[in-house]
């Protein structure tokens, strides 16, 4: 279940891939929105591809996307796509490679389909609901990818960009467990849970939103990993409220659930 609306997200994002890449090598005009977070020309057109082809895939299905109005409609619709279209904009303007396209589908405030591309990196991960998480590296046959199961000597990892006096707080508090730290951008940090190269990363902030954590979650859920608020609660989708108003924490194991 789920394979079409996955095979489509891909393809999605693939279109959208070209575009970025296309920007991120010639150039591009950079603006900061009301938030005071940038937006480029890439998040603006990656945006309309990934819309307009899942539209046209699925014209039923309601949409929450980083660079396009909210429409409150989607609350009364079982099927929503969320995406941010390039997670990471100031990786993007930095040109360090780590910023990702996120795309991933909600059904009755579940996640059942999630894509995180890495374009710079040419890298793909994916998940559907109960079918596990895939890696993808250019044109290589996608391997499927699970959490490790370390208990002891964990690398946390922390945002290149967003790293806060809360986080350095949580390393010291587990510092008989977190002895590693290394940065990643976006939602790679999850990412990377999923395919064993890591055991852990918190956030603690208000200021992500669905966009952000949709798609990795689900690939770290399919990998046998956790993704919860702080307190442990479940994270659901097409909420009214689209920030993660109490943050997250991921990683490998529940023995390494740590507040």
């Amino acid at each position: 279940m789920w394979e079409n609306e996955l095979q489509e997200a891909i393809k999605a994002g693939l279109k959208a891939k070209a575009k970025i890449m296309e920007f991120y090598e010639k150039g591009f005009d950079v603006e900061i929105k009301s938030d005071n977070s940038p937006v480029t020309d890439a998040d603006k057109a990656a945006d309309k591809i990934i819309r307009e082809h899942l539209h046209k895939a699925f014209p039923t299905h309601a949409f929450l996307t980083e660079e396009s109005t909210d429409n409150l409609d989607r609350l009364n619709n079982d099927f929503v796509w969320i995406v941010d279209p390039v997670d990471g904009t100031k990786d993007f303007v930095a040109k360090d490679g780590q910023f990702t396209t996120n795309i991933a589908l909600s059904y009755k405030h579940r996640l059942v389909v999630g894509v995180v591309i890495a374009p710079a990196l040419n890298e793909i991960y994916f998940a559907s609901e109960n079918n596990g998480a895939f890696f993808q590296k250019g044109d290589e046959k996608p391997v499927r990818i699970h959490v490790n199961d370390k208990t002891e000597d964990l690398t946390m990892l922390t945002s290149v960009f967003h790293f806060t006096q809360d986080e350095q707080d949580f390393i010291n508090r587990h510092s008989d467990k977190i002895k590693h730290l290394m940065k990643r951008g976006s939602s790679l940090k999850p990412c990377a849970i999923a395919h064993g190269l890591a055991e852990i990363t918190f956030r603690s902030s208000p200021n992500t939103k669905e966009w952000d954590t949709a798609a990795c979650q689900l690939i770290v859920m399919e990998a046998g990993g956790i993704f919860v608020e702080p307190n442990g609660d479940e994270i659901t989708y097409n909420r009214k409220d689209v920030y993660n108003r109490n943050g997250y924490i991921v990683c490998n194991r529940k023995e390494n659930f740590m507040k």
